[in-house]
């Protein structure tokens, strides 16, 4: 079996107290609500082909095939999942996430916001000391 990188090792899943191939915090947390059905779809085939620890690989074009959506709409679903925070992808890899809360702080490959306004080392420095001490 070939070993497969994991994008987010932070973001394990572990099977949830009660048993359920499928989180049931997926609903009682409204991570579903507002998403499309086709990113619901990839979800679902996600878990289901996903390792235990959440990764798994099919290419667009298998997984498109599978799901019966074209590849661009395929490529939006895993967009909204992404921005949902229920999966990640690194180009192959897909993995499902945990849904228990994220540790504090943005994900590693978020870089922080930009508000354009010019301050210098010393202040970002200072502020995320305090942000860390907080």
């Amino acid at each position: 079996m070939k070993d497969k990188p994991i994008p987010r090792p932070e973001r394990l899943r572990h099977v949830p107290r009660q048993f359920s191939w499928i989180d049931q915090r997926l609903v009682r947390h409204h991570h579903i609500r507002g998403r499309s059905p086709e990113a619901l779809a990839l979800y679902l085939f996600l878990c289901t082909v996903a390792d235990a620890r959440g990764v798994s690989y099919y290419s667009d074009s298998a997984a498109g095939k599978l799901l019966t959506v074209s590849i661009d709409r395929l490529r939006e679903a895993r967009a909204e999942l992404v921005a949902a925070g229920l999966v990640a992808y690194r180009a192959p890899f897909h993995q499902v996430l945990s849904l228990e809360p994220a540790a504090a702080g943005p994900p590693a490959s978020a870089p922080p916001p930009r508000t354009g306004e010019v301050r210098s080392v010393g202040d970002i420095l200072r502020a995320m000391i305090r942000e860390a001490s907080e």
